[in-house]
Formats: structure tokens, sequence, C-alpha cells
């Protein structure tokens, strides 16, 4: 009997070890995919903190409306989410409410959030919990009157937001559907590439249609040809996601911590449905205009600018240079209806991404201190008319606006 009850015992000790091994294996695979889902969402891009490390937060984030300061999401008591539950973590993301009861600006995407799945959340919630508490106070209550009315979210809510998780589409593919959830869910990438109304929510009828932003123009990233990415491969999009840079362009400015924080970490499988999801979506598109003509006054001063700045690394030809200077020959990203992109960067300069997979990082000097504003928006419009591109010519008024914008700024950096 002894030796029956050494074993049982015995048994039943080897039992628990591997109960609770199960239960440490199935919580790291539930951290994992935390981690990954909160890599996918760009979390750190927003919410990195003072020491560059944590997600503490506490920088102001740029809206119409005023500056938000961006909460400290680390499992901090006192500062941060630790004493919330995966229950208002949830409602957070779902429904973009405190756990008070408070509303969330929808600065925090929760309008994109509310399509992710319950399991996803709670492993997004696991993952952060698991993560070094940082102290670190921020002040939410950054934003003038009358918008620091939290709340006149109820109504902004009734009039701009469905909440409700992702549904596939049962006609598409697996790999549609997995990149539809990525970009409408976790990436939410309609909040910076979908203009937005007069009170903020998304145009609907122009979703991935390009918005600005900060000072930048977000592209159109539909399947148009012409301003959007229709005319991109499967492996150019991969590409960019993965390293910044491909031979049309070179991630800069907010896109440049999208690289950084997210899409470089990311699996090809998902790029790769990202990639198909964007260009099997139906393109509805204006026709392309008529190219300003190469005899117009403008275009002629332009060319002789570019002749003079930009040539000897984007070549006379606009081809550029494989893995360093971006192509600006049938260019969409110069083409945009809102021209702040090209301004922005031929008079505030930039320096691209570098990621684990590219890491040179080539840079743009700025050019506000040699070209009047007449002389950006001529080599502009040329850019945006020459080489199979065509669009609107710039305008003065148009570059002193950026020119403002941009006074006293750094060089965009990329990460």
């Amino acid at each position: 009997m002894m030796r029956g009850t050494i074993l049982a015992a015995t048994l039943l000790a080897a039992t628990t070890l591997a109960t609770a091994a199960r239960a440490d294996s199935d919580n790291f695979t539930e951290l994992q995919r935390g981690r990954y889902l909160t890599t996918a969402g760009d979390c750190m891009g927003c919410h990195i903190g003072p020491d560059g490390q944590s997600m503490a937060g506490g920088n102001l984030l740029e809206t119409p409306f005023g500056n938000i300061a961006v909460p400290n999401i680390t499992p901090d008591n006192k500062t941060g989410i630790g004493t919330w539950s995966a229950q208002d973590f949830y409602e957070a993301m779902h429904v973009g409410k405190r756990p008070d009861g408070t509303h969330l600006y929808p600065a925090f995407p929760y309008t994109s959030f509310t399509k992710m799945s319950r399991a996803d959340t709670d492993a997004v919630y696991a993952y952060l919990r698991a993560q070094e508490p940082v102290a670190n106070e921020v002040d939410r209550n950054t934003l003038p009157f009358p918008f620091n009315i939290r709340l006149a979210m109820w109504a902004w809510n009734r009039l701009n937001f469905t909440p409700g998780e992702f549904k596939p589409d049962p006609q598409r593919s697996e790999a549609y559907n997995r990149g539809a959830y990525l970009v409408e869910g976790p990436g939410h990438c309609g909040l910076c590439h979908t203009p937005r109304n007069f009170m903020g929510g998304d145009a609907a009828s122009d979703e991935l249609k390009g918005g600005a932003l900060q000072g930048w123009f977000a592209p159109n990233i539909t399947a148009d040809k012409h301003l959007g990415i229709g005319a991109w491969s499967e492996a150019e999009i991969v590409d960019y996601l993965r390293t910044g840079h491909t031979a049309r362009t070179a991630a800069s400015g907010p896109m440049s911590e999208v690289v950084a924080y997210s899409t470089s970490q990311m699996t090809d499988a998902d790029l790769k449905a990202i990639a198909t999801y964007l260009r099997e979506r139906s393109a509805v598109g204006a026709p392309a205009p008529q190219p300003v003509a190469s005899t117009d006054p403008h275009m002629q001063a332009g060319a002789a600018i570019y002749e003079d700045s930009c040539a000897a690394c984007h070549a006379r030809d606009g081809q550029g240079v494989a893995g360093m200077f971006p192509r600006l020959a049938d260019n969409q990203l110069v083409q945009q209806t809102d021209p702040s992109g090209i301004l922005h960067v031929v008079l505030q300069g930039s320096r691209s991404v570098a990621a684990p997979q590219a890491v040179t990082a080539p840079a743009m000097p700025s050019l506000r201190w040699r070209l009047s504003d007449q002389q950006v928006a001529d080599v502009a419009t040329f850019i945006r008319n020459s080489w199979g591109n065509a669009a609107a010519a710039v305008t003065t008024d148009q570059v002193k606006t950026m020119r403002d914008a941009t006074a006293g700024i750094a060089m965009s950096q990329g990460n």
C-alpha cells in the first residue's frame, strides 16, 4: 500500500508539473502573440516613453484640434494601466472607454482596434501586463476648450463610429482576409491614410486615398494606378514595408516610425497578406490629369532648378540611384493631390528610415535656405509633371504655408 501511495503521489506531482508546464507554455504563446500584435499595431511608435525603450508615453500627438499627450501603457499602478482588468482593456480597445467610463479621443484608434478579436486584445493585454512598470505621470487633458470636453465624444461616436469585430469576406482568399484584418484592425492604416471630415472622422467614401498628417501627406494606398499603389508589385509593397525602401521611394516622416517599430518586424506571410489586400481592393480613382505643358514658364524654370539642385542624385531622367535615391519618374508619391510631401522634403530635408534589412539611411538636404517660394513651387511642379508624372501645378501660397509650418524644425529623421 505504501508503494501504491508513493506512486500515486508521484503521478499526481508529475501531472501537476505537466499541467503547470502546459499552462506556462500556453501563457508564453499568448505573450508571444501579444508581443507580435503590439508590434503590428505600432504601439511603440506613439507610446514610446522618455527612456526611449518603454511604452510610458508622454510625447505630444499633433491633431487638427490640438496636441494630445500619449498615455502611459506600462503596468504601473499609479500612472499606467496596472489596475486595469482584461475587460477594462477590451472596453478601451473596442468602444473607446476608460475603466471609469469616460471617453477616449479617437487619436487612440479604437475605431480600428474595435475590429480586433477578444482573444487578440487579451493577448495584447497579457503582453503589456508582463512588461516592467514605469512611473511616468502624463497630463491627459491637453486639448483646448471646447475639445477638452470628453462628453462631446458621445455625440462624435454616434456620428462617426460603429463598433464591431472584423468579419472576413467568404468570397475572398485567406490572404486577402488576413491582410484586411491587419490593415483595418491592429495596423489602423486608415488613421493616417484616410482623409478626415470636418469632425475629424473618417471620410468613408475616400478610404485610404490619403490624408494630411503633421505637416506631411500620407499618400493614397488604394489600388489606383495613378495615385495609389496599383502599379506596385507584391514584392515592391513587401520590400517597402520590410525595409522602408524601393526604387520608387524611401520611407521618411511618420512612416519611418511605422517601418522601424512595426512592419520591419512582421512576418513575410503577413506583409504579403497586406500587399494582397491593398492590391485587390477595388480602385475608383479620378482620371489622371493632363500634365502641365513643358513649354509652361514655370516648368522651364523648374527644369533649370532641377538640373542645378536635384539631378546629381535623382538623375536627369528622374531614375534616381537604386538603393540610395528614389526614382522620381512615374512616381505616385510625388503626384498626390496634396503636394505637402514633396514640399516638406524639399524645404526641410529628410533622412529615410534604417531597418535591420537595409541599414543605410540616405538623406535629402534642406533646400529652404537657397530656394525662394517661387523656385520651390517651380521645381516641385516640374517634378510632378515630368517623366510620365502628371499633377496640378504647385503654388507659392502652398510653399509659403509649408515653409511657415516647418520653420525652426530640424530635419525629419528616420529611425
